[in-house]
């Protein structure tokens, strides 16, 4: 805001803050090329948004969605989550086979670590592939995978919880800072209210389908990222809606980018770099690139 000569700035006390809905500071509707719609990049959304730099959303019937080869991460961990098909998965920790709708796909590239996939056999496939931004201790640590059952998933009422903790309900996947991470289906009419944790001042939401009143209406394929506060928020589907909320304590780092990869500094990309090189060589040696 923008003050002329005299003027002054009072700040809303936090009673006028409590008794209003938490305000929605930013919308995208991101950037699509063919099924793939991105929302979110450390370039833009990333920076005010960070731990969650990266956003995906991909609606793909399976001959349109032709897959992503094997390509490199490191300083970042992926979450992918779907709410319909499936799609095919593999890494250099050694994993491979197919993530169906309702599981989660837990990738820490950390280190460095290179990773794979395209269409399932399942026809339609709709979900949301998320990056989040390591903290100095865990950028450079071994690389991780694991691939959660959709029965393996925990869930509160509505939510199911990808990271984090809601109530009484943990994700046994281990964040690497104080995040939450949650997958909602709502039917319309239906309500739900979110009361972040303490110190996760950073929340936003990306609907895949439907409609929300926060009480500000969000539409399906938009990305909204709230005013920074802790305060709750109240959700209502305006039609049957399918959505998915971060929040977290935000990520106190700069962002060093590579192509494939985020760090907290040069020299960190530096190494996650080096150490990219060197598993695209054996990879090359083994006849897989």
């Amino acid at each position: 805001m923008t003050l002329d000569k005299g003027e002054t700035s009072i700040p809303e006390s936090n009673a006028a803050i409590s008794e209003r809905p938490r305000r929605i500071a930013h919308r995208t509707f991101g950037k699509r090329q063919g099924p793939i719609t991105r929302l979110m990049s450390p370039s833009d959304f990333g920076r005010r948004l960070k731990p969650f730099v990266f956003l995906d959303l991909f609606d793909a019937e399976e001959s349109s969605l032709s897959g992503f080869g094997w390509h490199p991460h490191s300083g970042i961990a992926t979450v992918t989550y779907l709410w319909e098909g499936n799609v095919r998965y593999e890494d250099t920790t050694g994993a491979a086979g197919f993530l169906p709708a309702g599981g989660v796909e837990w990738f820490k590239a950390a280190g460095g670590a290179w990773h794979g996939g395209g269409a399932g056999n399942a026809g339609r496939s709709r979900g949301f592939q998320l990056w989040l931004a390591l903290p100095p201790d865990q950028e450079l640590g071994p690389a991780e995978s694991i691939y959660q059952k959709p029965q393996e998933v925990r869930a509160k009422g509505s939510a199911s919880v990808l990271l984090g903790t809601l109530g009484e309900v943990s994700s046994p996947l281990k964040a690497p800072s104080s995040i939450n991470y949650l997958a909602v289906r709502l039917k319309a009419g239906e309500t739900w209210r979110y009361e972040p944790p303490a110190g996760h001042d950073v929340c936003w939401v990306a609907l895949a389908s439907g409609k929300l009143a926060v009480p500000e209406p969000v539409a399906a394929g938009e990305l909204v990222a709230f005013e920074t506060s802790s305060q709750a928020i109240d959700f209502r589907a305006e039609a049957d809606a399918e959505f998915v909320l971060g929040s977290a304590a935000a990520h106190p780092y700069e962002l060093a980018l590579g192509h494939y990869s985020v760090h907290t500094s040069p020299a960190s990309l530096h190494a996650g770099d080096q150490r990219i090189a060197e598993i695209k060589a054996r990879l090359q040696k083994e006849g897989r690139l």
